[in-house]
């Protein structure tokens, strides 16, 4: 394994806990990216480690982990939709 993937590992792991502290500061939204990198560190490790994964369950963390970015995401969205709508409501 590269340099620039071991780095790569350390910065998704900081992601990782800075999602967490957002999370634990009431951002909820932020759980699914905790999740989301979590995997990613994961799956870089036990690639780094040569960890005999089936690919199998390897495609289906990685669609969980998707999924849970996806549901971060949309209420990011949601969230600042309705900001908008009620920023707009009081003009």
């Amino acid at each position: 394994m590269s340099e620039m993937q071991m780095v790569s590992i350390v910065l998704e792991a900081i992601v990782v806990f800075l999602c967490l502290a957002a999370l634990f500061n009431g951002k909820k939204y932020m759980a699914g990216f905790a999740v989301t990198f979590a995997v990613y560190v994961l799956y870089d490790l036990a690639r780094f480690t040569s960890a005999s994964i089936p690919e199998m369950y390897l495609e289906g963390v990685f669609f969980v982990a998707t999924l849970c970015a996806l549901f971060s995401a949309w209420q990011i969205y949601s969230n600042e939709g309705m900001k908008t709508a009620a920023a707009k409501k009081k003009k």
